[in-house]
C-alpha cells in the first residue's frame, strides 16, 4: 500500500474555512434557483404551486422551503423540456439508462463539461492519483457518464488514460499486465471479474499487478468487499459516487488517507437528509434519503434531486466538506421479505464472512401465496470443497438469520455460475 499522508486537496477550496465554504454555497445556490426557475416550466410551476420563489433563498436553510424534483419529473419532461439554456449552447448529451421507464437525458454546456471535469480530477486527487500516473478506465462508455466522465477528469489531472470501456474481460486484464497501470477505475462487481481472470491464468493479481489505487463506483458495495477487493489486488479501494442526473460519477469521492466516506464536492452541489417518508429534513448525522441540489450547472440544473440513496451526512475530516457515510442502499433496492427490510449490500457483508464462499451472489424473490422469500444463490471458491458447500450454506443461513434478522434459502453453486455483469451487477432477480 502507498503513502498517503499530507494532502491538502486538487483545490483550495476544499480545505476553505466552513464560512467561506457556506457563503459561496448561498450565493451559488441563489444563482442556481434563478436560472432553474427563469429558463425550465417545470420549475416556474412548481415553485408556484408551492408558493416559493428564488428571491425567497435569504440563507441555506431556505432551501427546505422549495419543492423536490423526483425521477418522474424528469421522465414527464422527456427529452428536452429540463433544458435552461438554448440547445446551439450544448455541447454533449449524455442519459440514464432507462431501465424502469424512459432514459433521462441530461444535457452539458461547455461551462458544465468543464465542471464535470475538474470535479472528477478533484476525485481522482483525493483518491490518490497524481498527474502522470496511468488510468486503466474499465466504466462503460458512450451515453453511460461513467467512462467520459473518469476519462475527461483523469486528463485534466494530467494522467495517461487507457480508455478500455466495459466487457472484454481477457482483453483488460492482458493490457493490465502489458502497460502497467497505477490506477483502476471500475465498477467493485467487474473487478471481481478481472481477479477471476487472474486467476485463471494461474496469476495471483496481488503480486503482478501494478494497479495500487482502486476507485470503484456506480453501485453499493461494502466495508467486507472494500476488505476482499484489497486481499485480491494488493491495492487501496476507495468509493466515488454520482449520478447521472446530478452530474455522473465525481459529485463525491473518498479520500484514500481517512476513506470514512465520501466527501461531497458542497462548491457545487448542496446536500441534503430527508425522511423518506415525510421529506422533513433531518439533522447531519441522521440516516435518511440524500437530496442533492447542483450549485454550478448552466444546462440541466437540479434542484433538490431526490436520489432514493440512503445515507448520513458526517462532518468533515480529510477536507472541510462534510462527507456521505457509506451508501446503505437505495430505497428502491430495498426488499421487504416476511415484513423486514431488506437491502443486497446486507447479505452481501454476510456472504463475505463465510470462509469457501466468493463474492459473486444473486438473490432470487419469490412469492409464496401473500408472502415473499428470498434464495440466496451464492458461488463457492474455486479451491473449496465441494461436499464442504451444504456446512458453507447453514453457516450463511445463520448469519443472516441472526444479522438480518430473516430467514433465507441458499444455494452454493459451482464456480463460475452466478451471471457476471460487465457494469453494473443486477443483484437480485424475481420469479
Amino acid at each position: 500500500m502507498t503513502d498517503h499522508s499530507n494532502h491538502r486537496g486538487y483545490e483550495p477550496i476544499e480545505t476553505a474555512s466552513i464560512d467561506e465554504l457556506r457563503s459561496l454555497q448561498l450565493d451559488r445556490l441563489q444563482w442556481s434557483l434563478r436560472q432553474a426557475y427563469d429558463n425550465i416550466d417545470h420549475y416556474g410551476n412548481s415553485f408556484t404551486e408551492a408558493d416559493v420563489h428564488p428571491d425567497d433563498l435569504k440563507s441555506l436553510d431556505d432551501l427546505a422551503r422549495f419543492p423536490f424534483l423526483v425521477k418522474d419529473d424528469l421522465r414527464r419532461n422527456y427529452p428536452f423540456g429540463m433544458l435552461a439554456v438554448p440547445m446551439e449552447q450544448v455541447s454533449r448529451l449524455h442519459a440514464s439508462s432507462g431501465t424502469t421507464g424512459k432514459p433521462t437525458v441530461v444535457p452539458y454546456t461547455a461551462h458544465d463539461i468543464d465542471v464535470w471535469a475538474t470535479v472528477v480530477a478533484r476525485s481522482l486527487y483525493a483518491a490518490g492519483t497524481r498527474p502522470g500516473d496511468m488510468v486503466h478506465v474499465a466504466y462503460g462508455y458512450g451515453l453511460f457518464t461513467g467512462g467520459l466522465g473518469a476519462h475527461y477528469g483523469a486528463e485534466k489531472l494530467g494522467c495517461t488514460v487507457v480508455p478500455v470501456s466495459g466487457g472484454q474481460t481477457e482483453k483488460q486484464v492482458s493490457l493490465m499486465i502489458d502497460l502497467r497501470p497505477r490506477v483502476l477505475m471500475v465498477t467493485p462487481s467487474y473487478c471481481l471479474n478481472l481477479v477471476d481472470e487472474f486467476e485463471r491464468r494461474g496469476l495471483k493479481a496481488a503480486e503482478v499487478s501494478s494497479v495500487e489505487i482502486g476507485v470503484f463506483g456506480a453501485e453499493p458495495w461494502t466495508d467486507e468487499m472494500r476488505t476482499e477487493i484489497e486481499w485480491r489486488m494488493g491495492l487501496d479501494a476507495v468509493d466515488i459516487y454520482g449520478l447521472s442526473e446530478v452530474i455522473g460519477p465525481g459529485v463525491a469521492q473518498e479520500c484514500i488517507e481517512t476513506k470514512d466516506g465520501l466527501t461531497i464536492w458542497e462548491d457545487h452541489f448542496y446536500p441534503e437528509i430527508i425522511d423518506p417518508d415525510t421529506g422533513e429534513v433531518l439533522p447531519d448525522g441522521s440516516e435518511g434519503e440524500l437530496v442533492l441540489t447542483s450549485l454550478t450547472k448552466e444546462a440541466f440544473p437540479v434542484i433538490r434531486y431526490r436520489t432514493r440513496d440512503l445515507a448520513r451526512l458526517l462532518p468533515g475530516t480529510a477536507r472541510t466538506m462534510r462527507r456521505i457515510g457509506r451508501i446503505a442502499g437505495r430505497s428502491d433496492d430495498m426488499l421487504i421479505i416476511r415484513g423486514v427490510n431488506v437491502f443486497p449490500s446486507q447479505v452481501e457483508a454476510e456472504i463475505l464472512k463465510v470462509s469457501g464462499l466468493s463474492p459473486h451472489y444473486q438473490l432470487e424473490v419469490s412469492q409464496d401465496g401473500n408472502m415473499k422469500s428470498l434464495t440466496v444463490n451464492v458461488e463457492r471458491l474455486p479451491d473449496a470443497a465441494t461436499d464442504g458447500a451444504s456446512t458453507m450454506a447453514g453457516q450463511l443461513r445463520k448469519h443472516i438469520k441472526d444479522n438480518v434478522g430473516i430467514t433465507v434459502g441458499v444455494v452454493v453453486t459451482e464456480p463460475d455460475t452466478i451471471p457476471r455483469s460487465q457494469g453494473k451487477a443486477q443483484r437480485v432477480v424475481s420469479e
